[in-house]
C-alpha cells in the first residue's frame, strides 16, 4: 500500500510538473510543490518499513507527511480562489516551512525511533504538555487542522457558488474533499494501532486528489 501510494503521487507530481510546463499557473506550481511532499513523505514509508527506520528517514517523513503537505495544498487552493490574498500569505508560508524543518531536524527525541512497524509522533517526539509550541507535535497539529479547515473551507464555499452553473466543478471540489479527508481518516485509525489502514488511506488520498485535479482540469 505504501508504495502504490509513492507510486501515485508521483506519477500526481509529473502530470502538474507537465501541466505547469504547457500552462503556467500558480495555483498548479503550489499543487506541485505540495503533491511533491506528499510523495517525499510516502517514498520515506517506503523505506522505513522495508528497509527499517532510522532517525533520518522518521524526521523527513513526519516533515513533509505530517506537518508542510496539508498548508501548501490549502495555499495552492487559495492560489485559485483568491491570488492576491495568497501572494501576500506566500512569504508567511515560506517562513512557516523553514521553521517546521528546523524544529523536526533539531527537535530531541524521547524515545531511539523504532527500527519495524510505523513509528508515531508520539513514539519520538515529546508532548505538547513538556515541550509547547517547540516540539513537532505541536506544529504538525496546527497545521493539519489549519490547512484541513482551508482546504475544505474552499471547496464547499465554491460548491455552494457553482452548484448551479458547473456541476463539473462542483465533482472536482468534492473528489478534493474526500483526497482531503482520507489520509485524516487514516491517521485516527494508525492512532488506535491501525497502521495498515494508514497506508491505504494515503493512497487513496493520493487517487482522488488526482482525480480532482483533472476533473477540475477538464
Amino acid at each position: 500500500m505504501a508504495l502504490a501510494a509513492a507510486g501515485v503521487a508521483t506519477a500526481f507530481f509529473v502530470d502538474l510538473a507537465m501541466g505547469y510546463r504547457v500552462r503556467p499557473r500558480r495555483h498548479v506550481a503550489v499543487w506541485a510543490l505540495a503533491i511533491a511532499m506528499y510523495a517525499i513523505a510516502t517514498w520515506a514509508l517506503v523505506v522505513g518499513v522495508v528497509f527499517g527506520w532510522t532517525d533520518p528517514v522518521f524526521r523527513v517523513f513526519y516533515l513533509f507527511g505530517a506537518i508542510l503537505n496539508v498548508p501548501f495544498l490549502a495555499l495552492g487552493s487559495l492560489y485559485l480562489a483568491a491570488p492576491k490574498s495568497a501572494s501576500r500569505l506566500l512569504e508567511f508560508f515560506v517562513i512557516f516551512g523553514l521553521l517546521a524543518a528546523f524544529v523536526v531536524i533539531t527537535a530531541p527525541t524521547v524515545n531511539i525511533v523504532p527500527t519495524d512497524g510505523l513509528p508515531a509522533g508520539s513514539d519520538v517526539f515529546a508532548s505538547f504538555s513538556e515541550v509547547g509550541p517547540t516540539g513537532p507535535r505541536f506544529w504538525a497539529l496546527v497545521a493539519n487542522v489549519l490547512g484541513t479547515l482551508v482546504l475544505i473551507g474552499l471547496a464547499i464555499v465554491s460548491i455552494l457558488r457553482l452548484a448551479r452553473v458547473n456541476r463539473t466543478s462542483v465533482l472536482a471540489n468534492g473528489l478534493v474533499i474526500a483526497g482531503v479527508l482520507a489520509p485524516v481518516y487514516g491517521g485516527t485509525l494508525f492512532a488506535f494501532g491501525e497502521a495498515g489502514s494508514f497506508a491505504a488511506s494515503l493512497l487513496l488520498g493520493a487517487i482522488l486528489l488526482w482525480a480532482g485535479y483533472r476533473v477540475g482540469s477538464a
